[in-house]
């Protein structure tokens, strides 16, 4: 009798697994068509395109945000026939924001022989990726990561369509000066790719425009007490701070910096535009100053997409949403252009690409393969959102 319920108990599970194992992968191993039903759409093959972002870590809210607008750009096109007549299929690689597990992810792309990469979000994480999709020579577009260093050592692969750290340091200068009129900038960084290549941008372009900067401060990520660096930089009493890392732990320097009687201006770059800034910092990110790219909700073009978004997933699309949903759509206007799934023919294709109209606004790739002209505006908190500065 014991006998006959085990051998009835294993089957039952063998079946269970075999019905519902499938539906369980997690998402940086997943491989799939599209979240939605496509109808009688007919297709001559497939496509297989990677995603590349941070499903986990201290940045996954950023990176979901990233893999669903992405997602909803895949099912949108696959309704419309796909790409030269094939079915997008996508796979995603989880960076946790992190260059180590960023290399990984990589070559998952690699060996599940992708035909291109959207993807990109930290600097750091994106700059060891490059080599590892330009040895398969897999072409790749990346909507985020915007440090110079991408520039420096591109092999040649990839293209950057969000503005660069050139773009942002002039936005900082344009606020310090014409905004606020200060003299003296502190700017604090974690000396990641993406931190510290923004710091030294600014720097360097805050001294050429005839100013000071009293003090440049390294601090570790994850780090919870910055009372040192309070108190060095209010001895120092720049007229102005600029945080150029990231939201989970600016919003605690923020929120320190202001219980430390610290009154000056404070700034924030784009790695900290998220409103979850704002929850964690609380009163003291009122009047805080973002450089920032466009976000969705300031983009005439996105009206449709924001609605679809909230509609699919049951909450607004993030700040990275439309430069990610673009880039789906670049690439699928590069492969059309190329006439072809040839990699070489793409990768040329996505390089000559002039004026392409995305929800974002109109993208050009100059010859260094980064966007040609800057997206950046400035945003400011007012009462827990973020509010454009005309």
């Amino acid at each position: 009798m014991y006998k006959k319920f085990f051998v009835l108990t294993a089957v039952m599970l063998l079946m269970a697994l075999t019905l519902f194992g499938c539906g369980n992968q997690p998402p940086a191993e997943n491989e799939s068509g599209s979240g939605n039903e496509t109808g009688d759409v007919s297709y001559d093959g497939e496509i297989k395109i990677g995603f590349m972002m941070p499903l986990t870590g201290s940045e996954a809210t950023y990176g979901k945000d990233m893999e669903n607008a992405m997602k909803m750009a895949v099912d949108e096109i696959n309704a419309e026939g796909g790409i030269l007549g094939k079915k997008i299929v996508t796979v995603s690689g989880d960076t946790a924001a992190d260059p180590q597990q960023s290399t990984s992810a990589a070559a998952k792309l690699v060996s599940a022989d992708v035909t291109a990469v959207v993807g990109g979000y930290s600097s750091g994480a994106t700059l060891p990726t490059l080599n590892v999709f330009a040895d398969a020579d897999i072409p790749q577009v990346i909507p985020v990561a915007n440090s110079t260093k991408i520039i420096d050592e591109n092999p040649g692969n990839a293209i950057q369509i969000n503005g660069t750290g050139y773009h942002q340091a002039e936005k900082a200068v344009e606020l310090f000066e014409d905004v606020w009129g200060v003299e003296t900038v502190a700017i604090v960084h974690q000396g990641d790719g993406y931190s510290e290549d923004l710091a030294k941008l600014t720097k360097e372009a805050w001294e050429e425009a005839g100013h000071e900067v009293v003090a440049v401060e390294v601090v570790n990520k994850g780090e919870q007490d910055f009372s040192s660096l309070v108190t060095s930089i209010k001895s120092k009493n720049p007229d102005a701070v600029y945080w150029t890392a990231y939201y989970a732990d600016g919003a605690l320097l923020i929120k320190q910096l202001r219980q430390g009687g610290y009154q000056g201006e404070i700034a924030v770059g784009d790695g900290s535009n998220s409103p979850k800034l704002m929850e964690i910092a609380g009163a003291a990110a009122e009047d805080v100053v973002c450089t920032s790219n466009p976000m969705v909700e300031y983009l005439p073009a996105a009206k449709e997409f924001m609605e679809n978004y909230k509609a699919r997933y049951n909450q607004d699309p993030g700040p990275y949403s439309s430069l990610s949903y673009d880039g789906v759509y670049l690439l699928r206007d590069a492969i059309e252009r190329a006439g072809s799934t040839d990699k070489a023919a793409i990768l040329q294709a996505l390089k000559e690409t002039e004026g392409f109209e995305g929800i974002s606004g109109e993208t050009t790739i100059a010859e260094n393969n980064a966007l040609a002209n800057s997206n950046f505006v400035l945003l400011e908190a007012r009462g827990g959102e973020w509010h454009l500065i005309d």
